[in-house]
């Protein structure tokens, strides 16, 4: 089992991104004591060294959703800017939060779907009527449904039916690959300051 958690500085500062690094550490720190393992799946850096602005970690192992919903939400490093000596504020927040990485691709196999043939109407009705030359197509896992009509032959239209249910599943795909990338994009907009899930601190501050 595996959850992916996007931490992102969103657009906040750069000692937010300094933190997001810090914070990651502290999350890898964490996980191992949990027996769970983390890889850094993607990372976007920060305008300085060792800094991030984003960064998509996948952590796996058991128990993974528990220790992955304590990580969720806004998360707040508190200690000084180390860029602007003397600033007063010490509290830099970051948001992680779980999504999804892959969208599931829909396998297309004609055994999933059931052809029927049927009797349509327009040019050259009264021959295909008593024909039944028209293809109904019906992709099961999906329930899209096409009906074709445009050739006198039957295994025409099949092929014909095939085609554009093969071509309805893979635009289907791709939309749900756009959903998948817009939620990302959304995650760097939704930091919330203030009230954050956790809050922590450099070792002995």
């Amino acid at each position: 089992m595996s959850v992916h958690l996007l931490l992102s500085a969103g657009r906040g500062p750069q000692e937010c991104a300094w933190a997001l690094a810090r914070l990651l550490r502290r999350l890898e720190v964490d996980a191992k004591r949990h027996g769970l393992e983390t890889h850094r799946a993607d990372t976007v850096p920060g305008e300085r060294a060792g800094t991030y602005r984003s960064v998509l970690v996948r952590i796996s192992g058991a128990g993974v959703e528990e220790f992955a919903a304590s990580w969720t939400g806004t998360l707040c490093w508190q200690a000084p800017s180390p860029y602007r000596a003397g600033a007063g504020r010490k509290n830099w927040y970051v948001t992680a939060q779980p999504c999804q990485v892959d969208a599931p691709r829909t396998a297309f196999r004609e055994a999933d779907v059931d052809i029927v043939a049927c009797r349509t109407g327009g040019p050259g009705g009264q021959h295909r009527n008593k024909a039944s030359t028209a293809v109904r197509a019906t992709h099961r896992p999906t329930g899209i449904v096409v009906v074709v009509d445009t050739e006198r032959q039957f295994g025409l239209n099949r092929r014909i039916a095939l085609r554009l249910l093969r071509e309805r599943i893979e635009q289907g795909d791709e939309a749900v690959e756009r959903a998948v990338t817009a939620a990302r994009r959304r995650v760097h907009d939704e930091l919330v300051r203030g009230d954050p899930v956790r809050v922590e601190r450099p070792e002995g501050a």
